[in-house]
């Protein structure tokens, strides 16, 4: 779950900010001159809107002039925006401004609550009756929330309000008949309702899926489409799809899934079995092929649960089944699993400022993290009440092997790597252990900053042309590859950054190394040595190829050998930067 941001303009505000963090699962986001919060911001405004597009729910510990004038210009639609609440710095007053029916008036409760202050709740028909047409309990939907407003001005003008369904989505509203009342319908049925007649769609129903391997998506999906409309039943009413675990990797199932907006979960054949007296169509076929005698409706029952019954039974295309289940009890806790993943993060050199969003949602939505001490260290920001699973330097594949279980149970996994995933880290592992021991998981890799990009940035633009990166460690390849590489790189008068140059063991390679470059190399050739980049301790040093000294860099360094056009200069502050000419010099000269 994304946190929320509690914005703080000034220092005073602080210490409220600390006291809420906790309680409210929240992140503290500070101007960068005040030190103690999670995020830093440059500017407040800008930081504002780019919270708010991104839907992230703002606690505002300032005056509501300040977010209302940051957020005014991105409003466009009350039902997608999130929550907006201004927090007075002594805690005294909780302002929902947006989002009231969205999370808003209960987030302003709680904070208030906390503080022992007031929450300024505005919303008429919260204010009035407690509860709101249009933010019906958890696992309820509004078929159609324009109806709510002409509802809602009824109840206002004194309409009584009737309850038609054996599900209630108001547990505060008192219900009571009247000639010119309001009826709430809950129903799975498609219905059109009005505004004296609003239908509310409980998520009751399950959908079974079954199909061949590599079936088309488009036919499953619009053979579950046909299913629905053939029963008059809403999709809004369904809660998830469901199928055998032996399907778990099928594009077509989760495409049904995404098409309707619902969880896909996944049975193993002995937990479908269980569900074969209650088949209304079984097979001894697919029982002979799968272990059970039909995929569709026992994974529709088993999801919707014991006291669930058949709403349609098995229905056939060409390459798929389709079958309803319906449970007397609103699904808000599914059975089952769903497709694990295992998130590949790159979260950079380390500091947050270099983390791409990517990597911070990937790191938010899992529910275990693996990785190396250190890595999972300069996440911890983020961290949310996800499980750790550390693990020392060295024995990548341990780590690959254990996240990889950990998705087969059904969990979302953020392997966390430095860096780049995809550079001298774990995604190449990854996917060389699925290869060799197939699983039905998914994997999702996350590029990065590598730790070249931010050297080269620190020191000014050294893989401004052609570059390459080469491992001097030979505890996977062999020196004499390395070697060779060395030499084609110097040969082809590419910029080289040297990863792993040197460890505990390994002494002598970046000697080496540099000796194969003397010779193809002008003894001023600018030569970067960078260590603990975007961390405490950050060391970028610039000098020639002829002073280069291999004891200065330790196996936390990167170090990076320019071609024989990169050039360093010194500016007025006195610092030396370091670059990589495009070429565009003569292009200069021939427009000259």
């Amino acid at each position: 779950m994304v946190k929320p941001v509690l914005f703080v303009l000034g220092a005073s505000a602080l210490p409220l900010a600390r006291r809420l963090k906790a309680p409210l699962g929240a992140e503290v986001h500070t101007p960068a001159c005040v030190a103690g919060g999670d995020v830093t911001y440059a500017r407040a405004k800008a930081h504002l809107a780019q919270l708010f597009s991104q839907g992230r729910a703002i606690i505002g510990l300032c005056a509501a002039g300040i977010l209302i004038r940051a957020v005014a210009p991105h409003l466009h639609d009350k039902r997608s925006e999130p929550p907006v609440i201004a927090v007075a710095e002594d805690g005294s007053s909780a302002v929902p401004l947006l989002g009231g029916h969205h999370g808003a008036n209960d987030l302003a409760r709680r904070i208030a609550e906390l503080c022992g202050g007031h929450a300024a709740v505005t919303t008429a028909s919260e204010v009035r009756f407690g509860f709101a047409l249009d933010d019906p309990a958890p696992g309820f939907v509004l078929a159609n929330p324009r109806d709510m407003k002409t509802a809602a001005a009824a109840l206002l003008n004194g309409a009584a309000v009737a309850l038609d369904g054996t599900l209630n989505p108001f547990p505060a509203a008192r219900f009571a008949s009247g000639a010119d009342g309001v009826t709430l319908t809950v129903t799975e049925q498609l219905a059109e309702g009005s505004g004296r007649n609003l239908v509310y769609h409980p998520r009751t129903l399950v959908m079974g899926l079954g199909c061949e391997r590599n079936a088309e998506a488009s036919e499953l999906i619009a053979l579950a489409e046909k299913v629905l409309a053939d029963a008059g039943l809403s999709p809004a009413s369904l809660a998830a799809a469901a199928s055998i675990d032996l399907k778990s990797d099928e594009a077509a199932i989760h495409a049904v899934a995404a098409h309707f907006g619902i969880p896909a979960r996944f049975f193993t054949a002995d937990e479908l079995a269980r569900e074969t007296p209650r088949l209304r169509n079984p097979s001894e076929t697919v029982a002979r092929e799968v272990g059970v005698a039909g995929v569709a409706e026992a994974a529709a029952l088993a999801a919707a649960g014991a006291r669930s019954g058949l709403v349609v039974e098995k229905t056939r295309s060409t390459r798929g089944t389709c079958a309803v289940a319906r449970s007397p009890q609103l699904l808000l806790d599914l059975p089952g699993r769903p497709r694990g993943i295992v998130h590949v993060v790159g979260i950079g050199p380390g500091t947050p400022d270099w983390r791409a969003p990517a990597a911070r949602a990937a790191l938010e939505a899992s529910t275990d993290w693996v990785g190396y001490g250190l890595y999972l260290d300069l996440v911890a920001d983020v961290r949310s009440g996800q499980r750790e699973h550390r693990f020392p330097l060295g024995g990548e594949e341990d780590r690959v092997r254990h996240a990889i279980e950990l998705a087969k149970e059904g969990k979302e996994v953020a392997l966390v790597c430095s860096g780049d995933a995809g550079i001298y880290a774990m995604a190449a592992l990854v996917h060389e252990v699925i290869d060799l021991e197939p699983a039905r998981i998914a994997v999702n890799v996350i590029p990065g900053i590598s730790a070249f990009q931010a050297a080269a940035a620190r020191a000014g633009a050294m893989i401004g042309h052609d570059f390459c990166c080469i491992s001097l460690s030979d505890l996977l390849t062999p020196w004499s590859v390395i070697e060779n590489r060395v030499k084609a790189a110097a040969e082809g008068d590419f910029v080289i950054c040297f990863y792993n140059p040197r460890s505990l063991k390994r002494r002598g390679q970046l000697e080496r190394a540099f000796d194969i470059l003397k010779d193809r190399r002008p003894a001023d050739t600018p030569v970067v040595i960078a260590s603990n980049l975007g961390r405490p301790g950050e060391r970028v040093k610039i000098m020639r190829f002829d002073a280069f000294n291999p004891g200065d860099v330790d196996m936390l360094t990167l170090v990076m050998v320019g071609s024989s056009q990169s050039k360093c200069f010194a500016r007025g502050d006195g610092r030396i930067h370091a670059y990589t000419p495009r070429g565009y010099a003569g292009k200069r000269e021939a427009a000259e």
